[in-house]
């Protein structure tokens, strides 16, 4: 009887050419596609008599907190403004406008009127070869629009150059795998059958659902392994099932999205916004509450577009996301960016609450914050992190009661605690105290 190789050497053979082939492609529609995204042209700035470099870092030190170079904010916008005044007017417009508007210069007066009267900043320490810096920063070309994602996970269909589509070139990849598996398994069915002509000998092979039955069967008639089985099954089940609903009602790492999104993480990380200064009432209050827009509004009147780097490391959408955001601020509170003023046309925001404990549960924020001095952090997490909001504690009667477990009483400057600590101290023997200790897990304390 005649042996032959084995017939799954050509097989092998043909699994390597399909992933070699399909390596070359991948490759080549990769470079397809980089060859078609489009170069960043960059645009040289205008030259001038100042210097924009100098002029930019002056303009964000004494001008940016009410002008921006292309919109309208408490002031004009500035870009081109050494081509609609002459510079001997601008120097005394930017030393003393006050003095030029009561001398009744019509340039003046003019934009005074315009800008419902608002008098401007007097700069008197800043030199004319200062001011020509700033006048050549607002001189330069505007920059042209990037092609950035509009959102996180956004994906592009096709490539801006015209390119082939991705979707397209996968489509391809995908036919040229199942034509491939197709051959394999053709070739592979060929030899075999060439080889029982031959009259080889062939394993026979075991199907797998014979195999299973086989086993199945050898399970059955072992009764110890039987038993073993249902017990393990059975406390594994109780396991999982205290497990499931001993989770329930608890949202630890809700993170919902919001009407407005908000980011902490630039906000209260990259700015250092403390957080008492939105959720004020935190410091006297049962409730932290959420902040009202207007004391959004006390810092957005003048902040209307996103003003951080694309390259930042705590930027994570596009500077027109987060701008749009604002935006969707202003239709909330009815501000005319334009005008400067409110239109009276407001709309509710329909937040979404994230932390929320049962009804009979009594928690007290300015117990916690004031008096006994603990950081938000410690229930919140690091907000400051946080692009997304979201609950990163369980908040749950066990983890409650840790924390009072392990949380030192903080004496200093509080003469009520002070006065408790002295005499419980000597009671107890020690020379901090718990919150336990000072009757934290007294189930009142809590509980109504």
């Amino acid at each position: 009887m005649k042996k032959l190789g084995n017939p799954k050497s050509f097989s092998k053979t043909i699994f390597s050419l399909a992933f070699f082939t399909m390596f070359a492609l991948g490759v080549s529609a990769q470079e397809a596609v980089a060859a078609a995204v489009p170069a960043v042209v960059s645009t040289a700035p205008a030259t001038g008599s100042g210097d924009p470099v100098k002029g930019k870092e002056l303009f964000n030190t004494n001008c940016a907190a009410c002008h921006k170079l292309d919109a309208k904010m408490t002031g004009p916008a500035l870009r081109g403004v050494g081509d609609k005044y002459d510079k001997a007017w601008l120097y005394k417009w930017i030393k003393n406008s006050s003095d030029l508007i009561k001398s009744g210069d019509a340039k003046a007066v003019k934009v005074y009127e315009e800008f419902a009267k608002a008098n401007m900043t007097a700069f008197p320490q800043l030199s004319n070869g200062d001011i020509d810096n700033i006048i050549a920063y607002t001189m330069e070309v505007a920059p042209a629009a990037e092609t950035t994602k509009t959102a996180v996970g956004a994906t592009a269909e096709k490539t801006d150059g015209g390119g082939l589509s991705n979707n397209l070139i996968l489509g391809v990849l995908a036919f040229i795998l199942g034509a491939l598996i197709f051959v394999l398994f053709s070739v592979n069915k060929l030899m075999r059958n060439l080889a029982k002509k031959e009259g080889a000998n062939i394993p026979e092979v075991i199907s797998p659902a014979t195999a299973v039955v086989s086993f199945a069967k050898a399970y059955v008639k072992n009764q110890f392994i039987m038993v073993v089985t249902a017990v393990l099954f059975l406390l594994t089940s109780a396991y999982f099932m205290y497990g499931y609903f001993m989770q329930i009602g608890v949202d630890q790492g809700y993170e919902p999205i919001q009407p407005i999104h908000y980011s902490h993480k630039i906000h209260a990380g990259e700015n250092g916004i403390d957080c008492k200064y939105c959720h004020s009432s935190a410091r006297v209050s049962k409730h932290s509450g959420i902040p009202s827009l207007n004391v959004c509004m006390n810092c957005h009147k003048n902040i209307a577009e996103f003003q951080g780097s694309k390259d930042s490391t705590y930027v994570e959408y596009t500077k027109e996301f987060y701008t749009g955001e604002i935006q969707k601020l202003y239709d909330a509170v009815g501000w005319d960016k334009a005008t400067q003023k409110y239109t009276g046309k407001t709309k509710p925001v329909k937040w979404v609450r994230i932390h929320n404990l049962p009804d009979f549960v009594y928690f007290n924020h300015a117990q916690h914050v004031t008096v006994g001095g603990i950081e938000c952090q410690k229930c919140h997490g690091e907000v400051e992190t946080y692009e997304v909001m979201k609950q990163a504690q369980p908040l749950t009667m066990g983890w409650c009661i840790n924390c009072h477990r392990e949380t030192n009483v903080k004496v200093e400057d509080n003469g009520y605690y002070k006065k408790i600590h002295e005499q419980l101290s000597k009671k107890l023997g020690v020379s901090k105290l718990t919150a336990a200790q000072m009757g934290g897990l007294e189930c009142g304390k809590c509980h109504y």
